[in-house]
C-alpha cells in the first residue's frame, strides 16, 4: 500500500522571515517583532533564525531595506532634470512609506549599512553633484527631502480631526467649522498636502540653484 507523502514544510529562508516580519511589522507595529514570535509565525524553533540573522534588529534592517528597494531611483541616472528626479523620486518614496508607515521610525534612523539604502543615497547624492550642486548641499538635499517624506509618511493630518462636528465649537475655534469633514477626505487632504509640500520645497532649491550658479 502506497503512503501519501507528507507535506513538506517551506524551506526557512531570509526573504521568508523578511516576508513574514514585514507582514507583523504592517499588521501590529515594530513592538510585535521579537525573535520567538517569528519562529512561532514561521512554524519553526527559534535557534533556527539564527541560521540566517544574528539579531532582531537584523531582521528590523532587512526589512527596512526590502521596504527601501521599493523605491525608485532610475531617475537619478537616465539624464532625467534634476528638479524632475527630485519630484518623481519623493513621490516613488512617499508611496513606498505609506506603504508601511509602521518601518518608518526605524528607517528614520539612516541607511546604515542596509545595501538599498546606500544605493538611494548614493544615488540622490550622486544624481546632485551631477546636476551642479556643491557637495554640501547635494548632502542637505538628501537629507531634507528625507526629512519631509519620513513626516509626511508617519501618520495623516486628516485623520487627527474627529467626525463629530461639536468637538470644534465655533466660540473656541471659529475657524475649523469644517474640520469634522476632513477625515473623510484624507487621501484628497494628505496627498495633496504633499504634493503642495513637495513642489513647492523644489521650487525653493531652484531659487536657490540659481544663486549658486550666478
Amino acid at each position: 500500500m502506497c503512503r501519501m507523502a507528507r507535506p513538506r514544510k517551506p524551506l526557512l529562508s531570509r526573504e521568508r522571515i523578511v516576508a513574514v516580519a514585514l507582514a507583523l511589522v504592517d499588521s501590529e507595529g515594530l513592538a510585535a517583532v521579537s525573535t520567538r514570535r517569528l519562529a512561532a509565525e514561521l512554524g519553526v524553533s527559534g535557534p533556527s533564525l539564527y541560521n540566517h540573522f544574528t539579531t532582531k534588529d537584523e531582521i528590523l534592517d532587512a526589512v527596512a531595506d526590502t521596504v527601501v528597494a521599493q523605491v525608485d531611483i532610475s531617475m537619478f541616472d537616465n539624464g532625467t532634470d534634476w528638479r524632475t528626479a527630485l519630484l518623481d523620486w519623493g513621490r516613488s518614496y512617499r508611496a513606498a512609506l505609506t506603504a508601511h508607515p509602521h518601518i518608518v521610525p526605524f528607517l528614520a534612523q539612516g541607511p546604515g549599512r542596509r545595501p538599498a539604502g546606500l544605493r538611494m543615497a548614493d544615488a540622490v547624492f550622486g544624481g546632485m553633484v551631477k546636476a551642479g550642486w556643491p557637495p554640501a548641499h547635494a548632502t542637505r538635499i538628501g537629507a531634507l527631502m528625507r526629512y519631509f517624506v519620513a513626516g509626511s509618511a508617519l501618520g495623516s493630518f486628516a485623520r487627527g480631526f474627529v467626525d463629530d462636528a461639536g468637538a470644534y465649537d465655533p466660540a473656541d475655534y471659529p475657524h475649523l467649522g469644517q474640520a469634522h469633514l476632513l477625515a473623510g477626505h484624507q487621501e484628497q487632504v494628505d496627498e495633496g498636502a504633499f504634493e503642495t509640500g513637495l513642489r513647492a520645497l523644489v521650487a525653493g532649491l531652484d531659487e536657490l540653484y540659481g544663486e549658486n550658479a550666478g
